[in-house]
């Protein structure tokens, strides 16, 4: 009987610790969004948009999001930024992306890559959802999920009417990748 027992606690053990492993991101793949109330933490999902997430990479190393407006910010759905115009126009110097479109759900915290009437247009901006919004699934590439944070990204400045736009936006502080984190 003791073999059992020692089975049963290491068996346990080894789900418990794989329930761990499987929640938490690497550093490689867990990016950092400083607002003005605080961090937000999203994991990065190169399974389902490797290039999306190469690209948002390659964004955050260059600096690029620090200091970028959420131009579009709409309650109950969300907060959209990423733009350098500060428009919804705007986007990198790096060619447009195709669409990586997934079987992932857009839920509360969900980051997809926005993007205009074609579906192969995604660039620099980028969302985050602040409900479920299941109209997005499969039109959309999902490449994060928020894991940290979200109140802070509840906090963000509301737009008006139904397009969102914000006068005096919430600005990001800074984007980083935990394994850059200083």
């Amino acid at each position: 009987m003791p073999h059992f027992r020692f089975l049963a606690v290491l068996l346990a053990s080894a789900l418990v610790l794989a329930s761990f492993g499987a929640s938490a991101a690497s550093p490689e793949n867990t990016l950092y969004l400083d607002l003005k109330d605080g961090r937000v933490v999203i994991e990065l999902r190169p399974d389902l948009a490797p290039k999306h997430v190469a690209r948002v990479k390659q964004l955050v190393k260059e600096g690029f999001y620090n200091g970028l407006t959420f131009h579009r910010v709409i309650g109950g759905f969300m907060a959209q930024t990423g733009d350098p115009k500060g428009d919804g126009t705007g986007g990198s110097k790096y060619p447009d992306l195709p669409a990586e479109f997934s079987k992932a759900s857009f839920k509360r915290g969900t980051v997809g890559a926005a993007r205009g009437g074609n579906p192969n247009s995604a660039n620099s901006q980028f969302f985050i959802c602040f409900e479920a919004t299941p109209h997005l699934d499969g039109q959309y590439t999902v490449w994060g999920q928020v894991i940290e944070g979200m109140q802070f990204a509840d906090g963000i400045k509301k737009g008006q009417g139904a397009n969102g736009e914000v006068a005096n936006p919430d600005k990001i502080i800074k984007m980083q990748l935990a394994s850059d984190a200083r």
